[in-house]
C-alpha cells in the first residue's frame, strides 16, 4: 500500500459520524445506569465494571460494521458482522466468572456476573442500532433487581426459610442448651450446630465459645437474635445473608 493510499484511509471518516456516536453515547448511558445499581448496592463491579463493557461491546460491534470498508472497497472479500456479536458473548465469560465465588456454603456474585453479562448485551445492541431494545433491557434490569425480591418475599411469605446464626457465647454455662431451647420454641427447626473454642483470651470474661447455628422455620430470624442476644451468658449475634440476597 502506497503512501497516498494510507493517507487516504487515515482521512476517510466512513461510518464515524454522528450515528455512531450516538450509538456509543447509548451505550454509555445505560450501561452506567446498570452498573449504578450495582454500585448502590456495593457489589464487586460497579459503575465502571459496567459502563467499561458495554462502551467496549458497541465499539467492537461499530468496527464490525463499518471498520473494513477499506478493505472491502472494490473486492469481492465477505465478511459478516454478526461474529463479532458471538465472540462478544463468549468473551464477556471471562469477566463474569472472575465475580463468582463461593464463600463457605454459599455463592456469590452471580447476579453480579449476570449483570455484566446484560451490560455487554446492552452494548452490543446499541452498536447494531437497536436503542429501543437496549433500553427496555435496561428497563427491564431495574424490574428484575428492584422488584422481583419484593414479589418474591410476598409469594414465599409462609414458605419456611433457612438462615445462619453467628453467636458468641460463655463456656461452662449452659448457655448452648439455652440458645437450642429457644430456637425450638420459637418454631424453628436446628439444621446444623458448629462450635469452635476461643481460648481463654477470647473474651474478657474468660473462655468463649463461637456457635454457628442454622436454623430453619417461617419465624424471623432477626427477631430470635434479638431474643439470644437478651439471654444470659449470650456475647453477640449475628444474621446470615436473607434468601434473597444470596448468590449476588
Amino acid at each position: 500500500m502506497t503512501v497516498a493510499a494510507v493517507q487516504t484511509n487515515l482521512l476517510d471518516f466512513t461510518g464515524q459520524g454522528w450515528p455512531q456516536l450516538v450509538a456509543l453515547s447509548a451505550a454509555l448511558i445505560l450501561c452506567s445506569l446498570i452498573g449504578l445499581e450495582r454500585e448502590l448496592r456495593q457489589k464487586s463491579a460497579g459503575l465502571r465494571t459496567h459502563t467499561l463493557v458495554g462502551l467496549g461491546a458497541a465499539l467492537f460491534m461499530l468496527v464490525s460494521k463499518y471498520g473494513f470498508g477499506d478493505i472491502l472497497n472494490g473486492t469481492t472479500i465477505m465478511l459478516d458482522p454478526s461474529r463479532v456479536a458471538a465472540q462478544i458473548v463468549s468473551g464477556i465469560g471471562f469477566i463474569g466468572g472472575g465475580l463468582i465465588f463461593v464463600r463457605r456454603d454459599m455463592v456469590r456474585g452471580l447476579t453480579t456476573a449476570a449483570a455484566v453479562w446484560v451490560s455487554a448485551a446492552v452494548g452490543t445492541a446499541c452498536g447494531a442500532g437497536l436503542w429501543v431494545i437496549a433500553t427496555f433491557v435496561t428497563l427491564a434490569h431495574f424490574v428484575v433487581t428492584y422488584g422481583y425480591p419484593v414479589l418474591l418475599r410476598l409469594l414465599t411469605r409462609s414458605v419456611p426459610k433457612t438462615s445462619t446464626l453467628r453467636i458468641g457465647y460463655e463456656d461452662g454455662r449452659g448457655v448452648l442448651r439455652s440458645i437450642l431451647s429457644l430456637a425450638t420454641r420459637r418454631g424453628f427447626t436446628i439444621q446444623q450446630v458448629d462450635t469452635n473454642r476461643r481460648g481463654d483470651d477470647g473474651w474478657p470474661g474468660g473462655p468463649a465459645i463461637d456457635l454457628v447455628l442454622r436454623v430453619r422455620g417461617r419465624g424471623d430470624a432477626n427477631e430470635l437474635a434479638v431474643e439470644l442476644s437478651e439471654t444470659e451468658g449470650v456475647l453477640r449475634v449475628g444474621v446470615g445473608v436473607a434468601p434473597e440476597d444470596e448468590g449476588e
